[in-house]
C-alpha cells in the first residue's frame, strides 16, 4: 500500500513537471525573432520608425515614432511578453497606460494579437511579405463603422 502511494504521488509529481515544462515553451518568443530590427518608412511625407529588440527574457520591446515635417507627432512603447498562460502585445501610445491584446493566432512570419474589449484597435497584425517588408495592420471599429489601417517599412540600420 505504501509502495501504490508512493509510485502514484511520484507520478503525479512528474506530470506535474512535465505540464509546467510544456507551457513555458508552448510560450516561446522565439518563433517572432523575424520582428527584431530597425524598420522605417515613409507615407505621404510622414517619416514612421519601429525598433524591434530580439527575444530575451521573455519579452520583446519596441518603439514606434512618426515624425512630420521635422516633427514627432506620435510615439508609442510595445512590449510583447511571454508568461505561462499567453503570449501578450502591450501597446502604451503617447506613454499612455498600456493596454493588452492576447496573442490569438501564430505563424512563420505572421502574428495576430486581439482585445475583443477594446473598440480600435482590436486587432494587431503583423507579418513578413515576401520582399523582406514588416507589415502593420490595425483593426477595429471607429464612429460604430468598420476601420483599419495598414503600414509597409523596410529593415533598415539603426541611424
Amino acid at each position: 500500500m505504501r509502495k501504490s502511494r508512493f509510485m502514484l504521488t511520484s507520478l503525479l509529481f512528474l506530470c506535474c513537471i512535465c505540464e509546467i515544462g510544456a507551457t513555458a515553451t508552448a510560450n516561446d518568443l522565439s518563433g517572432l525573432g523575424w520582428l527584431t530590427g530597425h524598420w522605417s518608412g515613409l507615407h505621404d511625407g510622414m517619416e514612421m520608425e519601429e525598433l524591434w529588440l530580439a527575444p530575451k527574457g521573455n519579452t520583446m520591446l519596441a518603439i514606434h515614432r512618426d515624425v512630420l515635417r521635422g516633427q514627432t507627432v506620435s510615439f508609442e512603447f510595445l512590449r510583447i511578453e511571454a508568461t505561462p498562460e499567453a503570449i501578450t502585445y502591450w501597446a502604451s501610445p503617447k506613454g499612455r497606460p498600456a493596454t493588452p491584446f492576447k496573442m490569438i493566432e501564430q505563424e512563420s512570419s505572421r502574428v495576430v494579437f486581439e482585445n475583443a474589449d477594446h473598440d480600435f484597435p482590436r486587432r494587431i497584425i503583423y507579418w513578413l511579405g515576401k520582399d523582406g517588408s514588416l507589415h502593420a495592420r490595425i483593426e477595429g471599429t471607429l464612429n460604430g463603422k468598420p476601420a483599419a489601417e495598414e503600414w509597409a517599412w523596410r529593415n533598415t540600420a539603426a541611424k
